[in-house]
């Protein structure tokens, strides 16, 4: 079901230990910061291997993530806002990662702009908590989602390249 590569990349973020949510307010903290860990080297890992395709980061609680994503497609860069809350049973639950931009621009989205992740990653993630976290749902959730519906909305003229002063 994973490519190679995905394997590669897969192996090199590492797993998280504590499980905690938001409302363990003492152990939050601790996975907050296994959280930063590992979403630094994935974002380490992805610069050295020229893959960089993301930037997060997070209200003062962790609660709340938002930044930017981006997709190369035929050379040019095509770049959306990125958004998700940690859902309160985290990290049993997965976060539901949202594109609000391109809400409603696909079948494979729920409302708000929430990328599907259910056939695929939300097992995956079921099976792995809480070794796996947001460096986990961006490597195996939004990435794959991202190389599948972009060139699809791209050919179908939903999505259009903005020039970098534009908006």
């Amino acid at each position: 079901m994973v490519d190679e590569s995905t394997k590669k990349s897969l192996a090199s973020i590492p797993l998280l230990q504590t499980r905690a949510g938001p409302r363990e307010k003492e152990l939050w903290v601790k996975r907050l910061k296994e959280e930063y860990q590992s979403l630094i080297k994935y974002v380490s890992n992805n610069k050295e291997a020229d893959l960089d395709w993301f930037r997060l980061e997070s209200n003062k609680e962790g609660t709340k993530w938002f930044g930017k994503c981006w997709y190369i497609h035929n050379l040019l860069k095509y770049e959306f806002d990125v958004e998700f809350d940690i859902p309160i049973t985290y990290p049993a639950t997965a976060p539901e990662i949202a594109l609000p931009e391109l809400d409603g621009k696909t079948a494979k989205m729920y409302r708000g702009g929430k990328i599907c992740l259910t056939d695929h990653f939300k097992p995956l993630w079921a099976r792995n908590v809480p070794k796996f976290g947001i460096a986990h749902a961006m490597a195996l959730g939004l990435a794959p989602w991202l190389a599948v519906e972009i060139p699809d909305l791209i050919e179908k003229g939903v999505v259009k390249y903005k020039e970098k002063d534009e908006n």
